[in-house]
């Protein structure tokens, strides 16, 4: 038996995808799977005590989606509760523990030591989990496990990442309780693809799914929808990283949701680079159900645009905007503010221009989250005393540690950068704001444990969450 335990526990709970599709996986594989969502349960060491009390499985694999909440202002770590969780199953069960997850994945080896946990499985887990439990009931020759990491001989191991070329998926969608996520979550959710072969500096997508994009095929997603559609969850969000790399496949998704008319019948919101972007994909993206696309913009300034290598330019965001107003899409903007060589100058500029351009609204982020093995996170490793960096901000004492959150804002913004951004955007409503603390959580976009989100949630809004937070 396989016991599969999703810890993530933020509010608004969002369904635990990937967890549903490693039980379908290990389902078809012939494996005997419980499901155990301690975000669900009312008391959640209960519901394991009262499990393991009853259970015996041969292994318990844990869910880590989120490392921390990626928000400046707090910069809440998950990591404590993650070892908390394996703490109490140690104490419940001897059974040997896996952790997986996107959050994972990024840290995979630091996380399999931090939590003391048995092995980890870095990518994809579908097929890994099925293998590793046939080494454990086999010969235990750990090293044919993709993506596996594990200690041997008082040494910790790892395989290559699991990220299989050729993905297929389950459909079914049956493995958790999506109707009472998509209820008190406000939005289903879907993935076409993993992976990204772009080379923004500071993005970690490709450290934890792979570094090119590994698609699936339309009619199998297309299936997917239809089960959970099945199951009442008529309003969807993509998970992919960027759903228009590579366009064709975006287009060929898009053409079979319009050959099976499902358009009509659902919702869905997408991320998406500015480019690659046309009127084709504009119209197809409309017809199939898009209604939301939320744009990953950074800066409006060329010189910022350069520094994170993102390919488009002023231009290409104002043409982006019109082409989802012709299409009828509602547009969100996200800004990274306070990357390297970032100034009020440059600040300035970006702001006037999205005012200028007029999107539904607009991310204001300020700090980049800094991710090891991405080339923003080497290019930070490679400088001395970092300590003493001005830019580095964290709430934490001791040494720079990239699994705790770190942050980098530009020093030229001053002491006080967020009300800087604050002072230019002047009040606009469009905007989420930053702040500076934690004092007032009324203008920005931390999902995190959002009052007004959950409460618009519970009322009956449904969709991304930018845009369920710009109708209150």
């Amino acid at each position: 038996m396989l016991s599969l335990i999703n810890s993530n526990q933020m509010t608004p709970p969002i369904a635990p995808i990937g967890l549903d599709y490693v039980a379908g996986a290990a389902r078809n594989a012939g494996l005997e799977v419980d499901i155990l969502d301690l975000c669900l349960a009312d008391h959640p060491d209960v519901m394991l005590s009262n499990y393991f009390s009853h259970h015996q499985p041969e292994l318990v694999g844990i869910s880590f989606r989120n490392v921390d909440d990626c928000f400046w202002p707090s910069g809440q770590s998950f990591l404590p509760n993650l070892t908390k969780w394996v703490n109490t199953i140690r104490e419940l069960t001897d059974t040997p523990i896996v952790i997986g997850g996107i959050g994972f994945s990024i840290f995979a080896e630091q996380i399999v030591e931090h939590a003391r946990a048995d092995f980890g499985i870095r990518g994809d887990g579908e097929r890994a989990i099925v293998a590793l439990m046939n080494e454990l009931q086999g010969t235990r020759q750990f090293d044919r496990v993709d993506g596996l990491i594990w200690q041997e001989h008082g040494k910790l191991r790892a395989n290559p990442p699991s990220w299989p070329g050729n993905i297929t998926l389950p459909t079914h969608r049956d493995a958790v309780d999506n109707i009472a996520y998509f209820r008190k979550g406000g939005q289903g959710s879907i993935e076409t693809k993993r992976g990204c072969n772009r080379g923004c500096i500071y993005c970690a997508d490709s450290v934890a799914k792979g570094t090119y994009a590994r698609l699936r095929s339309p009619a199998e997603i297309a299936d997917e929808i239809e089960q959970l559609l099945a199951q009442g969850v008529d309003v969807l969000h993509l998970c992919d990283a960027e759903f228009n790399i590579p366009m064709n496949h975006a287009n060929a998704v898009c053409e079979e949701l319009i050959r099976r008319s499902l358009g009509p019948r659902l919702r869905w919101y997408a991320y998406m680079a500015v480019l690659p972007f046309d009127d084709e994909l504009a119209r197809n993206m409309s017809r199939a159900g898009c209604v939301g696309i939320n744009f990953t913009g950074d800066s409006a300034a060329d010189a910022m645009l350069e520094t994170y290598r993102q390919p488009h330019r002023r231009d290409d965001l104002a043409r982006a905007v019109q082409l989802c107003r012709e299409n009828k899409m509602a547009i969100m903007i996200d800004l990274l503010l306070g990357g390297p060589g970032e100034t009020a100058q440059t600040i300035t500029e970006t702001i006037d221009f999205m005012k200028q351009i007029e999107p539904d609204c607009i991310g204001a982020a300020l700090g980049v989250r800094v991710y090891p093995h991405t080339p923003f996170g080497h290019l930070l490793e490679a400088q001395d005393a970092l300590e003493n960096n001005p830019s580095i901000r964290r709430h934490y004492a001791g040494p720079v540690d990239f699994l705790k959150p770190t942050f980098y804002i530009a020093s030229e913004l001053g002491e006080r950068p967020a009300a800087l951004v604050r002072d230019l955007i002047a009040g606009d409503p469009r905007f989420f704001e930053p702040r500076d603390d934690l004092s007032d959580a009324s203008t920005d976009h931390n999902y995190n444990d959002n009052n007004d989100l959950t409460q618009a949630i519970a009322n009956g809004a449904r969709g991304a969450y930018w845009d369920i937070l710009r109708k209150k």
